[in-house]
């Protein structure tokens, strides 16, 4: 395929390479602006799971998740509930010297 392109890009070298680099932009600005808006909503990039302050911390460093508003706190679980199994999918231990 790339080869292909490369061969009917027009004006030698020169054009090769300036076709090259703006099919590359092309691309990028495509999947920036077009692609990776739409995919977000399906990403797990904002699922922020980190909360309650070890060491004495203001509190100021609790976060609940990417829209945490007084509402959400009612629906979270007791602080000492871990949400998820501490059995399953543990790798078994390794020894350790």
């Amino acid at each position: 395929m790339y080869s292909w392109i490369w061969r009917h890009l027009p004006f030698g070298l020169p054009g090769r390479i300036i076709g090259s680099l703006v099919l590359i932009a092309a691309a990028g600005a495509l999947l920036w602006y077009a692609v990776f808006p739409n995919i977000e909503q399906y990403m797990p990039f904002t699922d922020g799971q980190v909360t309650g302050t070890d060491g004495g911390g203001t509190g100021a460093d609790t976060l609940t998740g990417p829209s945490a508003g007084p509402s959400d706190h009612a629906s979270l679980p007791p602080p000492d509930v871990i949400p998820y199994s501490t059995v399953s999918n543990a790798p078994a231990p390794s020894t350790t010297r």
